[in-house]
This record gives structure tokens, sequence and C-alpha cells, in this order.
């Protein structure tokens, strides 16, 4: 059981993507912290979508006292003021990374939920608030990463395999269609790396070309981030290590981790972290555990008697 817990803050950059890849860094630029979760919560995970000159960022939600994250959304003005925050996605199993596309005129969004042993697409029936369930693919990916190129659909994920390989490799699927049908690439994993190789953000075009930001988990889980150069996809997959970005000081005292990366128009969404020992966090999943035990004899005790 960890006594120091992660405590991560998304971020607003205020600064476009091709800004902070041109300065290798992410310090040196205004940040606007969006708010904070309580004491045992936070949100990390930001992707977002300017609509109405409101900034959307969906973000993972996440409490230490059931351990299951669901989607939740800052609606923030442009003067970097959030006026509004709600849950807009929950399942009976654990939700993060709400990557966000738009495609043929409709809004979709492929969260992480390996819990269910599928990739799940949604499609934002009125936006943002409203999402239905649009494909299931049997293809548990941690942390899709979808992208497009010419006339195919790519998309590099985590696998669902140990723990250490979910952070050190990498795979690669493609497809004709954003809904599918979604094949693994043949040579998976096509990038391996012990200091990290999970997703953390979209494929950015770069002035190098194609460019994916992944983990960097040296000194712990998103302890910082790499940026991952895409030379070829098509047939034999051609990856090159590039920069290092770590959270920026500015950040402080959120500076003991940084694990997304995300454009949104002419600002750039991070989530940065803090680590800190918490009493009430380090007995959380004793107390979880206990809740769901008593749960479990309850249902049983009620299945019992009605069988009498």
């Amino acid at each position: 059981m960890k006594i120091v817990k992660d405590f991560w803050r998304p971020m607003i950059v205020e600064a476009p993507i091709d800004a902070i890849l041109d300065a290798g860094s992410l310090d040196g630029f205004a940040l606007h912290g969006l708010p904070q979760s309580g004491a045992l919560a936070y949100t990390a995970d930001p992707f977002g979508l300017w609509r109405d000159d409101h900034l959307h960022v969906f973000v993972e939600q996440f409490d230490y006292r059931d351990a299951r994250g669901t989607i939740g959304v800052h609606i923030v003005d442009k003067q970097f003021r959030t006026v509004e925050t709600r849950t807009v996605l929950r399942e009976p199993f654990h939700l993060s990374y709400p990557f966000i596309v738009e495609h043929d005129g409709e809004t979709w969004m492929i969260p992480e939920c390996c819990e269910s042993g599928h990739l799940r697409i949604y499609r934002a029936r009125t936006f943002p608030l409203d999402w239905v369930l649009a494909a299931t693919i049997d293809l548990p990916a941690i942390d899709a990463t979808p992208f497009r190129v010419g006339n195919r659909w790519w998309m590099f994920y985590a696998p669902v395999g140990s723990a250490r390989e979910r952070l050190t490799h990498l795979n690669l699927a493609t497809a004709p269609d954003l809904l599918g049908p979604w094949s693994p690439h043949r040579g998976n994993p096509v990038w391996r790396d012990q200091s990290g190789a999970r997703p953390a953000g979209p494929v950015l075009t770069s002035r190098e070309g194609l460019v994916l930001p992944i983990q960097d988990c040296t000194r712990s889980y998103g302890s910082g981030l790499r940026l991952l150069k895409v030379d070829a996809i098509d047939g034999d997959v051609r990856l090159e290590q590039g920069g290092f970005m770590a959270a920026p000081v500015a950040a402080h005292p959120f500076v003991d981790g940084c694990h997304t990366l995300s454009p949104a128009g002419h600002v750039t969404l991070i989530d940065v972290k803090q680590r800190r020992f918490s009493f009430s966090g380090l007995v959380s999943r004793p107390l979880r555990e206990l809740r769901r035990l008593r749960t479990g004899r309850a249902a049983k005790t009620m299945a019992g008697d009605g069988s009498e």
C-alpha cells in the first residue's frame, strides 16, 4: 500500500502547441489552473474543444474513496474562468483519458475503459453533456489515441498486459473508419521503452512531422513527457525518441509529474502532479474494500432471504 499518493491538476497553457514544441519546454508560458476536487480526489487527462467562445475541457474525475474514474467537463470562458463543472459519463467500470475526436460532423469520445474488456466509442448526442455509446470494439486498448493519415485511421495504445507492459509497451492498430473495424499491427509492440511508452495525448503535427507524446515514468508514474517522432507507420513502423518535457516550474507545488499534452486551438492543455502523504488516502483502500465486502454480504443475505 503506497503511503504517498498522486494528486493531479489540469492546467491551461497560454500558448499554442506549435510554440511549446518550438520551445521544447513548458516553462515560460502563462498557466491557468482548473478547479481542484478536494482532499481525496483529483482530475486529470485533459482534452478540449472550443465551442461558442468557451473551452470545454474533458477530464478524468477520480476519488480515492471509490477508485473508479468518471468523465467530467470544465466549461471555461475566454478569460479562463471556469463557469461550470459537470460529470458527463459514468459507467460501472473505470473511465479515464477522454480522447475527443471531431469526424463526419460529429463529436466522439474514446475514453480508457479496459476494465470493460472492450474499446468503446461514444457520440455526443447533445454537446457537451449528453453522450451515447456508438460502437463497442473487441480491442481492449489502454489510452487509445487515434489519428488520421490520408484516408486511413491509425491508433496508438498501451496493451492490456502486465502492469509493467502497460507502461513500457506501445501498440498500433489501423482501420478504414474511426468506428472500425480495427486491426492490430502485425509488429506489435511497435515500441518498447523501460522509461515509459504509454500515450500521453494526441498525435501532433510539428515542423519535423508527426509526434506522439508518451509518458516518462522514470521517477514515478507520469513523471514527465517524451516526444516520440513518427517517421513511418504504413508497412514497417519507424519511431524515434525525441525530447523530454517536465512539469513547468510555475505549476508549483504540482511539479512531480506531467502526463498529458493536448492542443486546444490557441491554448494547450496539460496536467501536473503533486505527490504527497495523505493519511486519509492511506486508509481509503482498506475502507473501500470493507465497504465492498459488506455490500457483497448484504447482497448474499438478500438473495438468501428471497429463496426461502
